[in-house]
């Protein structure tokens, strides 16, 4: 997460999003004062010590919130990038399993085993989207929501909104993989479908 003072933001970092291209690209308009809690690549802390014990940088606007206070939360602009589900499910288990490649030699065995079996619904990286934009009754708090598809566009548009230059994303943490569609079948659609039906029905998303 990020949280600029001096242009008025509040960027919550949705894990398997994209988020590195653009921290790196926010980053380049921060001040001095602006706030950052990340633990890839960059290790910093927010001055919260509840916040900074997370350790890691997916901050929930709901959870930031107390914290900034109301009339300044309800002041600077709040936004995040959000993914396909099926296409972060995949991204998901791609990326737990890198170690021992287990999701290129099975990668339907992998996704059933993580879906059905492990479930790890505590698991940051495996948390629904929609909790880090949503407040405990499910109303939006985010004032834009970018998408991972479209993403340079997405970007451009938050930066006119703000008032800041844009350019063009790196390509940062990124994978080669071919169409998500291709690692499904009924069963895990289904299943993906059950488990992040929040998230579809909210920002929009089909199979």
């Amino acid at each position: 997460m990020i949280i600029s003072h001096q242009h008025r933001f509040v960027f919550a970092a949705i894990p398997k999003t994209g988020t590195h291209s653009v921290r790196q690209a926010l980053r380049e308009h921060m001040s001095a004062e602006d706030l950052e809690q990340v633990g890839l690549f960059v290790n910093k802390r927010f001055p919260f010590e509840e916040l900074a014990a997370i350790k890691h940088g997916h901050i929930t606007l709901q959870q930031i919130r107390p914290y900034m206070g109301e009339e300044a939360f309800a002041g600077y602009l709040k936004f995040a990038f959000v993914r396909n589900p099926f296409d972060r499910f995949v991204s998901y288990c791609a990326f737990m399993t890198r170690a021992n490649d287990a999701f290129g030699r099975d990668p339907q065995g992998v996704m059933r085993h993580i879906l059905f079996q492990v479930r790890p619904l505590q698991h940051i990286l495996f948390v629904p989207q929609h909790t880090f934009v949503t407040d405990d009754e499910g109303r939006m708090l985010a004032d834009m929501v970018g998408r991972v598809e479209d993403m340079q566009t997405s970007y451009d548009a938050i930066c006119a909104r703000l008032g800041i230059p844009s350019r063009p994303l790196d390509q940062v943490n990124s994978s080669r993989r071919g169409s998500y569609r291709d690692y499904y079948d009924q069963e895990l659609i289904d299943g993906v479908t059950e488990l992040y039906g929040r998230d579809l029905d909210l920002f929009g998303y089909q199979f």
